[in-house]
């Protein structure tokens, strides 16, 4: 019986790791991918809009002569973070349930991976970090899994003097667009609403939008995606269709929890994809089971990233700590 679990190796999960560490609890981190998954599969040339300071986790300096890291150098500070504290990492370990064990309190943790298969566990707690990048919001509309669709933005240079359409109308969506038109191609830009979203980033908004202004990125507002082709697209707007040409497609409409899997634990989902939490402690509705970074934002992803995550795995780990002694001290 270890005190706690932590899904997701993320840096809300590490952050999580090292507080309980440093509170001598016994715990394992799960990461069904590699050391932030999420990190990892972002474009390789990216470069956050954030300064370094605002990254770090476990007062680790992250250390960069740069004014804003880049990807490379985010996943370099990462891997140090979890060598100097030594914390063990399943990686490519999948946790597929969390289940409460009923009156003998604690949760069944079960887990799949390539070189143990099927394996149970059993904690006191459960700290969910596993984020929603992996879960894009999806049209539902034919030919979304063609192979020239993705719902993530990857690198411009292929797209190069082709046509490309890009389907949201927030931060992904204009920086993608941007990009791909400095980078040769020729952009259209597809947004369901009237205007770009209001939570674009003030050095991005007059960027996006004089570019559509003067003709360089063509703009479709209050649109809609009904079908994805080979080499085109067919939209409608007030009941009138159309067709793009497109032989690359971007799907960048935002990204959401894991809900099946938190429903599964028993989390109850509000009707914003809010999954069920106390503020305060990032406790969920089930006793010990507790939310920590971008999954606790649901359909308000924008609210949530690491630069504040990263403090929600400290809160929670006191919080357990009580729990824990509380526990201890009447059994």
């Amino acid at each position: 019986m270890h005190d706690l679990v932590i899904v997701g190796a993320g840096p809300a999960g590490l952050a999580t790791a090292i507080a309980a560490q440093r509170a001598g609890l016994d715990f394992r981190i799960f990461e069904k991918g590699v050391l932030v998954n999420a990190l990892f599969h972002f474009p390789s040339q990216m470069v956050f809009f954030t300064t370094p300071d605002l990254l770090e986790i476990g007062g680790l300096p992250f250390v960069t002569p740069h004014g804003k890291p880049t990807r490379d150098e985010t996943l370099r500070y990462y891997r140090r973070v979890v060598d100097a504290f030594g914390l063990d990492v399943a990686f490519g370990c999948r946790v597929t349930a969390v289940a409460p064990d009923g009156a003998g309190g604690g949760f069944t943790v079960r887990t799949t991976d390539d070189a143990n298969g099927e394996r149970t566990w059993r904690a006191r707690t459960v700290v969910v970090a596993n984020g929603c990048y992996d879960h894009p919001n999806r049209l539902g509309v034919p030919g979304e899994d063609l192979p020239h669709v993705s719902h993530y933005y990857t690198e411009p240079h292929e797209f190069y003097r082709r046509r490309v359409v890009v389907v949201g109308g927030k931060n992904s969506a204009a920086e993608a667009a941007l990009d791909l038109y400095r980078s040769g191609a020729e952009v259209t830009l597809v947004h369901r609403r009237a205007e770009l979203g209001s939570s674009i980033k003030y050095w991005v908004r007059p960027d996006i939008e004089n570019r559509i202004k003067e003709g360089s990125i063509a703009a479709r507002f209050e649109t809609r995606i009904v079908e994805i082709r080979p080499r085109e697209v067919l939209v409608e707007r007030d009941g009138v269709r159309d067709t793009l040409p497109a032989e690359g497609v971007f799907l960048l409409t935002g990204y959401l929890a894991d809900l099946d899997f938190l429903r599964g634990a028993g989390i109850a989902v509000a009707a914003n994809n809010v999954p069920c939490h106390d503020p305060e402690s990032f406790e969920t509705n089930v006793p010990g089971l507790y939310l920590a970074g971008a999954v606790v934002a649901g359909a308000n992803r924008g609210e949530v990233f690491i630069e504040n995550g990263r403090f929600h795995g400290r809160v929670v780990v006191d919080h357990i700590v009580r729990r824990l002694g509380r526990a201890r001290a009447t059994g």
